[in-house]
């Protein structure tokens, strides 16, 4: 264990005298870019890097110049941070970026609007900017890219419908010519295989291996304890019906859509792989399901199924993502949002037309959440910060709450009287919790401290929701995750 005076810290890279980490920091209040520090081990004070702030960074082979990324910019400093200037804009988040051995090249993972992972490669001064694999089509999703210590491979993940493996591209002629000029798979599953790395041995490669699992349980306020719900089911996006006999939820195993009634009787599955399906929301007359679907290395998009199962209608087509659906009172129309963005808008879709319309002053706003009696909606600031409250009445916006730390999955109560919001956030030093804050009021309550839950998290957060009595849902994490030890032949 490394001490930090940070609550919250992301390890970015090792600098290449292994004398120290190159770090981001945050107390929940800079969730999308980071100061950055060198934090040396195993001891002694981390020192910030000028006034650089980044999602992702690294050194050069050298160690004498850092690469760092901002937005969907890359930039150039010298090690101490100085002389930074821009090197490239990529067509989405960068992330992973790291040197060539010969220090001439940068590839790293780009993220665009689409929630599409490619890597891409540029030389060391920002030019000659382009994809890395082109057409290659093996793998829908690239990223965590990282070369062996000699160059002889750049090795990196990717995932289809079948799974997360790690693959590597030669780089030699020869090499490339053996393997048909195209990646050659290292791993075949059953585990999903991440974050490859080199020893200083290029024929040994470090790799994390994980089976995503989780367990649906509720909070006891009698006990004080987390107990099974749903008979424990690998369950998340927990949504009831409005008689509250009937749930719907993901799988996590496969990511498919089911319903069932309470007791997990009469169990149906509604979407089937390749499709993916997650934020379920029950229409007010109980008879509909809408929900965000996905293909691997597509965007997410709005659908619509019936209760009962049947044809799975697209609501939308669209190059972005749409998510957090979610019904107005009277059935009749459906707001969204978009990723966390500065420029995403919450819209309004009128079901039977399909007519859309943006709701007043949304700029900047995701996450948005129907009252049940159809008055309000509320909604998250981009940085998950603040939590909005729109009048439908006034047609009005007011800062509802903006305590400092990070809020997720908000869910009203079914009386519209009370908000249930808590922190995404898992950071060392504070405790992440699940509060109530009541319509009128703008300080949260804290209703219990999840500090000794291990919680599953998805590619999104950790998912919590209440039942139609207000209990508390969580999804306890029951995954296994080790480091293995590859020998490459």
């Amino acid at each position: 264990m490394i001490p930090t005076p940070f609550a919250n810290t992301q390890s970015f890279d090792i600098s290449p005298d292994r004398s120290e980490l190159l770090v981001g920091s945050s107390l929940g209040a800079e969730p999308l870019e980071y100061p950055v520090w060198t934090v040396p081990f195993p001891t002694g004070s981390p020192r910030r890097v000028a006034n650089i702030m980044a999602h992702d960074g690294t050194w050069s082979p050298d160690g004498r110049q850092l690469i760092y990324a901002n937005g969907h910019d890359l930039y150039s400093a010298k090690s101490d941070g100085s002389e930074a200037r821009k090197l490239l804009t990529a067509a989405g988040t960068a992330h992973a970026t790291r040197f060539s051995p010969d220090g001439r090249h940068l590839r790293f993972t780009v993220r665009d609007a689409a929630n599409t992972n490619s890597l891409w490669e540029a030389s060391a001064d920002g030019t000659g900017l382009h994809p890395l694999l082109g057409d290659w089509t093996k793998a829908s999703t690239q990223g965590s890219g990282q070369w062996t210590p000699d160059g002889a491979y750049y090795l990196f993940t990717g995932a289809d419908n079948s799974g997360q493996n790690i693959w590597a591209l030669p780089a030699s002629t020869e090499l490339f010519r053996k393997s048909g000029g195209a990646p050659i798979r290292v791993t075949t599953g059953p585990l999903h295989f991440d974050y490859a790395t080199s020893g200083r041995d290029a024929r040994r490669v470090f790799v994390i291996g994980s089976q995503p699992r989780g367990e649906l349980v509720r909070y006891d306020s009698r006990t004080s304890q987390f107990l099974p719900f749903l008979s424990g089911l690998a369950a998340e996006e927990v949504d009831f019906s409005p008689d509250g006999q009937w749930v719907t939820y993901g799988d996590i195993s496969d990511g498919t859509l089911w319903r069932s009634r309470v007791d997990v009787s009469e169990r149906f599955q509604l979407t089937y792989p390749p499709e993916g399906a997650t934020l379920p929301r029950w229409s007010p007359d109980g008879k509909q399901i809408v929900f965000c679907a996905n293909r691997q290395g597509k965007p997410w998009r709005l659908a619509l199924v019936s209760a009962q199962g049947g044809v799975v209608q697209q609501l939308l087509s669209e190059n972005r993502n749409l998510v957090d659906p979610t019904w107005s009172a009277s059935g009749r129309e459906i707001a969204f949002g978009e990723d966390a963005a500065a420029d995403s808008d919450i819209r309004v879709l009128d079901v039977s037309t399909r007519q859309l319309s943006t709701l007043p002053a949304s700029k900047g706003l995701f996450s948005p959440r129907w009252s049940p009696d159809g008055r309000y909606l509320a909604a998250l600031s981009a940085d998950s910060q603040k939590l909005m409250l729109f009048d439908f009445g006034t047609q009005n916006w007011i800062v509802w709450a903006d305590e400092g730390h990070s809020l997720g999955f908000p869910s009203w109560s079914r009386d519209s009287k009370y908000k249930q919001i808590h922190l995404l956030r898992l950071v060392l030093r504070q405790d992440p919790s699940f509060r109530r804050l009541k319509l009128g009021e703008h300080r949260s309550e804290q209703l219990l401290s999840l500090k000794g839950l291990r919680r599953y998290f998805n590619w999104m957060a950790s998912w919590a929701g209440i039942a139609p009595d207000g209990t508390p849902l969580f999804v306890r994490d029951t995954s296994t995750q080790e480091i293995y030890a590859l020998q490459l032949q």
